[in-house]
């Protein structure tokens, strides 16, 4: 395995506190295709779903925003689909490996049942769940455990995949 050395970026502060991930955000086409996926596939609970509207740059922007958790508190993570009802969606899904945001990774319990849902729901799949694991160094953690892991493409074509430890 390739190891890099990172040089300090002058003029960031260093050690500026980061608890977890707030949020992603996911624009949608239509909500109610989107919808299933994320509940059903993914397992993710609803905790509202509300026309909310924004200004941004002086623009007024309205939207059906559905924010989605796996638990609550004030701290976890959560996803929110965003249908522009302003102005319609723009954009495509990123291709792996493109510069920027190109997938979303989720840790599961049980990553045979997530591909068992996936197929039943017709979902895409990118890479089909990886049989023994691979080393844990992969995902940037000390070396000798195993993560098994697979990708698939949400109803909008974004990339999501699953990970999921096995020892």
């Amino acid at each position: 395995m390739l190891e890099y050395a990172y040089p300090k970026a002058s003029g960031y502060p260093v050690g500026v506190p980061v608890r977890n991930v707030s949020h992603i955000a996911i624009g949608v086409g239509e909500m109610d295709e989107a919808l299933p996926f994320w509940t059903e596939v993914v397992g993710l609970h609803v905790t509202l779903d509300a026309i909310e509207e924004f200004t941004v740059g002086g623009e007024v922007i309205r939207r059906r925003g559905v924010y989605l958790r796996q638990a609550e508190g004030p701290d976890e993570p959560f996803v929110v689909l965003d249908q522009q009802l302003t102005k319609g969606p723009a954009g495509a899904p990123k291709p792996l490996f493109e510069r920027g945001i190109h997938h979303v990774g989720f840790w599961v319990d049980d990553l045979d049942k997530v591909w068992d849902r996936a197929v039943a729901a017709g979902i895409t799949i990118v890479s089909e769940p990886t049989a023994t694991g691979t080393d844990t160094a992969v995902v940037g953690e000390q070396p000798g455990g195993f993560v098994r892991g697979m990708i698939v493409r949400d109803p909008e074509g974004n990339a999501i995949q699953f990970d999921e430890r096995v020892r």
